[in-house]
C-alpha cells in the first residue's frame, strides 16, 4: 500500500556518521524539527555492486539537495559497524570513502518492515523449529523517499535489486514539490524547474496543451 500523502513512521533508528559518530535518526523529528525535506534512499547491502555507485551519486548530488533545503540519508539493515568499514574502503576497492551523509543501521528491520520494503515473507511452518520460516534475503529493494517540512512523504518508489536509480529525477521531483508548495501551481509531465506550469483548472490545461 502507498504511503504517498502520509506521515513518515515516527521511529527511531540507529546510524553512523562519516567520522564513525553512532547516532539515532528519526527521519519525520528531522525533517519536523530542521524544516527542511528528507531524501532517504534505501538499498540493500554494503559491500556491493549496484549500491557504491549509488551512494557516491547521492554525494556527488548532496550541494544541489543542500541548495534545496533537503538533507540526504542513505539507509540498509547492515549495523553500525559495517557502514564504517565500507566507509573506509577507498572507492577504487568498491568502497564510499567520501560519503559524507548519515547512514541508517536499521538492523531491527523495525522501520524497513513498516514501510513494507523486505524482501521477505514468512514461509512455510517448520515442526522442528516451531517457528514459519523467513523466505527472501530479507534486506531492503532500492526503496526512496521524500518527506516534506511537515512530515508528510510526496513521494515513494521502489526498485527492484539490479536497477540503480537516476538521482537527477530526484532533484527534480524536490523542485516541482517546492514549485507547487511556493506557487500553487501544478507541475505537467517532463516539468523542470523554469518551465511553464499550470493552474489546477481545465482552462490552464487546455492553455498548456495547445502551446506544448
Amino acid at each position: 500500500m502507498s504511503l504517498v500523502g502520509k506521515k513518515f513512521p515516527n521511529i527511531t533508528v540507529d546510524a553512523i556518521s562519516e567520522m564513525g559518530d553512532n547516532l539515532k535518526i528519526n527521519i519525520f523529528e528531522e525533517a519536523v524539527n530542521n524544516n527542511k525535506k528528507v531524501l532517504l534512499f534505501w538499498y540493500p547491502k554494503d559491500f556491493t555492486f549496484v549500491c557504491p555507485t549509488e551512494l557516491h551519486a547521492f554525494q556527488a548530488a548532496l550541494p544541489e539537495f543542500e541548495k534545496r533545503n533537503t538533507i540526504v540519508i542513505g539507509a540498509s539493515c547492515d549495523t553500525n559497524e559495517v557502514h564504517f568499514a565500507w566507509l573506509n574502503t577507498a572507492k577504487n576497492n568498491g568502497g564510499i570513502e567520501g560519503v559524507t551523509y548519515p547512514l541508517l543501521a536499521d538492523t531491527t528491520r523495525n522501520l524497513s518492515a513498516a514501510l513494507g520494503i523486505l524482501d521477505a515473507e514468512a514461509g512455510a511452518y517448520n515442526e522442528d523449529a516451531d517457528t514459519y520460516l523467513v523466505e527472501g534475503s530479507n534486506v531492503t529493494y532500492r526503496a526512496t523517499y521524500l518527506v516534506d517540512e511537515t512530515g508528510k512523504i510526496f513521494h515513494e518508489s521502489v526498485n527492484d535489486m539490479p536497477l540503480g536509480r537516476n538521482v537527477n529525477e530526484y532533484l527534480r521531483l524536490v523542485d516541482a514539490y517546492t514549485h507547487v508548495q511556493t506557487k500553487g501551481e501544478v507541475c505537467p509531465a517532463n516539468w523542470e524547474e523554469g518551465k511553464e506550469a499550470m493552474s489546477a483548472d481545465r482552462n490552464s490545461t487546455a492553455a498548456y496543451l495547445s502551446a506544448n
